[in-house]
């Protein structure tokens, strides 16, 4: 009896074990195979036709299209073509020969990169939003639809954006949504639930409800696993729903195209209204990151998926707010979904990331992006560290709780604090299990910022008992301070105040903590630190960072679709980028993270200014083709242009990098020879004659051919050169910058100029 019973119990074992050594033998592959010649609206047929030759492709390579069919998890039929399959590195290698393939490459893991901030931008002023606003002259972005690759949308995320159901909600995993897979989508046009455009579309697992009112807020979602389940193994139910568990797509999304919500605050912090920059516009929710698998949460296979879908569905921008390391345009999938996006018409928003200040960290950099970075508002939560010697350390938190007013608490340094085997280093990080709660309870503890999480600093300084936390930037991180929800309360201190910090701490160990970023919709499914120790449910929290960035410059280009409807992707950005400013709101120099005088490489173009961007006179404009000429300068083989551009294309024997029509100019490397830059700009504002001014880069001459143009109608082009020479052969070396600017008087169009002088 025993051996009837066990023997299938090892038979499965064995089986496992097996399988899980097959399985570690091979890899998921993305396999890139250019875009498709079907048209803008495939029937089922030609989809059915784009799977079955997936199939056949990769039979050809395992021996049978069963085989095919066992390996591809994601085929991408629509506007991308390609898939997703699990290969050996053999198998990976003899694809990637054929002559219809562009690229495989690994499905690599990528990470997740207010009340105020409109008023800061000039859209409002003190909750008044003012005739000239682009608010009003764009209709708060009415019409325009914003997508959202991200961790999708929470039901609270219904109440934060004043979302209106057009059906009840049901179950856990049914959807709050107007659409049901399979339904005939004109019907749903005729009857005025989506947008004319919006047909065609088809979103799975949706079960209709009992008809409510609908204000077409949300037009609907889809989530996008195999990708992740590959990595992450057998999924619960809770991977099968478009719920947002993280916050941070209940965030991004509704920063972009939230509606008006008053009495928004995070523990009563920041009170005020919350709205996103296109209040009026429709949204729509991609979910393609789920909890992280070392440290990565967005697969690229699921990325490119959810591309796919997005094109198909019509939506005006999407907001893609996570990313990863460079990588070559034809291997990183954001860089491929984004190219196909902008075919179509779509500008794509991305985060340029979180791990500066080094050079060379800046992530999504495709030129059909437009690239956000970070920068600060006017709006700080204030935390101040009193010392016992009557100085105060002026700090950063959203704390929900304090400690009573002029009551002084032991300080003690987590160096100091560590448990019997953990180092010093360890411990001053403040990293899980490094602390001795026996040395911190009752105290206020210090501790640095370098590798862990911040609010993971926090819950551990809570788990060993301590009263508050001081987390002090290393120089690293120098004076960039973030407000966050700590589980304890908390104050964040620059690298400078921090090494006051230490060195009083050295000298006597008493201290006070007095309590005086973005907010946005968030999830009620998670607390608002994402920790497991944290039981807090908030439906507004405060995020930092390009991702916070990214959805703001997404409102913004919603409201310029809204406003100029035939203006491409290319002309939006050129519109947002020349229009930038590189002030602070005092009109002084924008500073870096170091208090120092800021330059390109940390401030890009500068700082949006959305009511200039809707009206920016002249605009320097790109199609496919430059973009594939790009391509062509960059020595990408015939072939591979050729299935990227989806017919046959002819690099031009002579083209330069140098006339890539962008907004900024760069020249990397400068010696004594000439550089001729040409540019071509076009009037997209009243007639009038601008004349340019140059502020050249150090030791740089800058020429300009003509000095004056004269535009008599909209969409007339005209073009002129840059000539750039240095001024002393081999002197100076390294980056130095300038600007060109093209002003009638009105309008002034404003482009970067970045030299990089170098010895013959």
């Amino acid at each position: 009896m025993g051996l009837s019973v066990l023997t299938p119990l090892l038979l499965l074992v064995i089986f496992s074990l097996l399988q899980m050594h097959t399985i570690a033998n091979k890899k998921s592959y993305v396999v890139y195979l250019g875009g498709h010649s079907h048209g803008q609206d495939p029937s089922l047929m030609d989809l059915d036709g784009v799977t079955n030759s997936h199939y056949g492709l990769l039979g050809s390579i395992l021996g049978s299209n069963d085989k095919a069919k066992e390996a591809i998890f994601y085929s991408y039929t629509r506007h991308i073509n390609g898939f997703a399959a699990i290969l050996n590195e053999e198998e990976a290698a003899l694809i990637s020969k054929h002559p219809n393939v562009v690229s495989v490459f690994l499905n690599k893991g990528r990470r997740l990169h207010t009340t105020r901030s409109w008023d800061f931008l000039g859209l409002e002023r003190d909750g008044v939003v003012p005739l000239g606003s682009i608010w009003q002259k764009a209709r708060f972005g009415e019409d325009t639809i914003i997508g959202n690759l991200d961790t999708a949308f929470n039901p609270s995320f219904y109440i934060n954006l004043k979302i209106s159901s057009c059906f009840l909600l049901g179950g856990a995993h049914n959807y709050i949504f107007s659409f049901v897979f399979g339904l005939n989508q004109r019907a749903l046009v005729m009857n005025g639930l989506v947008p004319s455009h919006q047909s065609g579309v088809e979103y799975v697992s949706m079960e209709i409800k009992t008809r409510v009112h609908c204000n077409r807020k949300l037009i609907g979602a889809r989530y996008f696993n195999k990708g992740y389940a590959f990595y992450a193994g057998t999924l619960n139910s809770s991977f099968f729903t478009a719920r947002d568990y993280d916050g941070h797509g209940s965030h991004t999304l509704s920063t972009a195209g939230g509606n008006f919500v008053p009495g928004a605050s995070v523990f009563s912090h920041g009170n005020g209204t919350a709205k996103g920059g296109s209040p009026k516009a429709r949204v729509a929710a991609y979910k393609v990151c789920w909890p992280p698998i070392y440290g990565l949460q967005c697969f690229d296979a699921d990325i490119i998926a959810a591309f796919d879908a997005a094109i198909s569905d019509g939506v005006h921008v999407l907001l893609v707010s996570l990313g990863g390391a460079p990588a070559e345009f034809l291997e990183d999938a954001i860089s491929i979904g984004a190219f196909h996006a902008v075919k179509h018409g779509i500008l794509v928003v991305g985060a340029a990331g979180n791990s500066g200040p080094d050079l060379g960290t800046v992530t999504n950099v495709s030129p059909w992006m437009l690239t956000v970075g970070a920068s600060t508002i006017d709006q700080e939560f204030t935390s101040y560290v009193a010392l016992g010697n009557k100085k105060h350390l002026k700090g950063a938190s959203l704390s929900a709780t304090g400690l009573p007013s002029q009551k002084f608490y032991p300080l003690i340094s987590a160096a100091d604090a560590k448990a019997a085997n953990a180092s010093a280093t360890e411990a001053l990080q403040c990293m899980p299990g490094m602390l001795d709660s026996r040395k911190v309870k009752g105290k206020i503890l210090f501790c640095l910022r370098m590798n862990n999480e911040r609010t993971v600093k926090g819950e551990q300084a809570a788990l060993a008992g301590a009263v508050g936390m001081i987390l002090a930037n290393d120089e690293l991180n120098g004076n960039d301070v973030l407000s966050e929800t700590h589980l304890l309360l908390a104050s964040h201190i620059n690298f400078t105040d921090g090494k006051y910090a230490i060195a009083y701490i050295n000298t006597t160990n008493l201290m006070s903590l007095q309590g005086l970023d973005i907010i946005a919709a968030y999830t009620k499914a998670d607390g608002p630190t994402n920790l497991i120790f944290d039981m807090r449910r908030i439906p507004f929290n405060s995020q930092s960072g390009t991702s916070m960035s990214c959805p703001h410059v997404s409102g913004i280009a919603g409201l310029l679709k809204t406003l100029h409807p035939d203006w491409s992707p290319t002309a939006i950005k050129s519109a947002i980028m020349t229009t930038a400013s590189t002030n602070d709101d005092n009109m002084e120099p924008m500073l870096d993270a170091s208090y120092l005088k800021a330059t390109p490489f940390a401030y890009g173009a500068g700082n949006v200014q959305p009511n200039h961007a809707m009206d920016p006179g002249l605009i320097y404009d790109l199609t496919i083709y430059d973009y594939l000429n790009f391509l062509c300068a960059h020595h990408y083989y015939k072939s591979q242009i050729n299935l990227f551009s989806d017919k046959p294309y002819a690099c031009p024997k002579s083209f330069s990098l140098a006339d890539f029509n962008y907004p900024s100019i760069a020249v990397p490397n400068l010696s004594a020879d000439s550089v001729i830059i040409t540019r071509i700009v076009t009037n997209v504002g009243s007639p009038g004659t601008y004349r340019v001014r140059v502020k050249a880069p150090a030791g740089v001459w800058v020429t300009i051919k003509p000095r004056r143009m004269k535009f008599k109608v909209i969409g007339e082009k005209k073009k002129f050169k840059v000539i750039l020479k240095p001024k002393v052969e081999g002197k100076p070396r390294g980056y130095v910058f300038g600007e060109l600017v093209w002003s009638d008087g009105k309008h002034h169009v404003r482009s970067p100029l970045v030299v990089k002088h170098t010895e013959n």
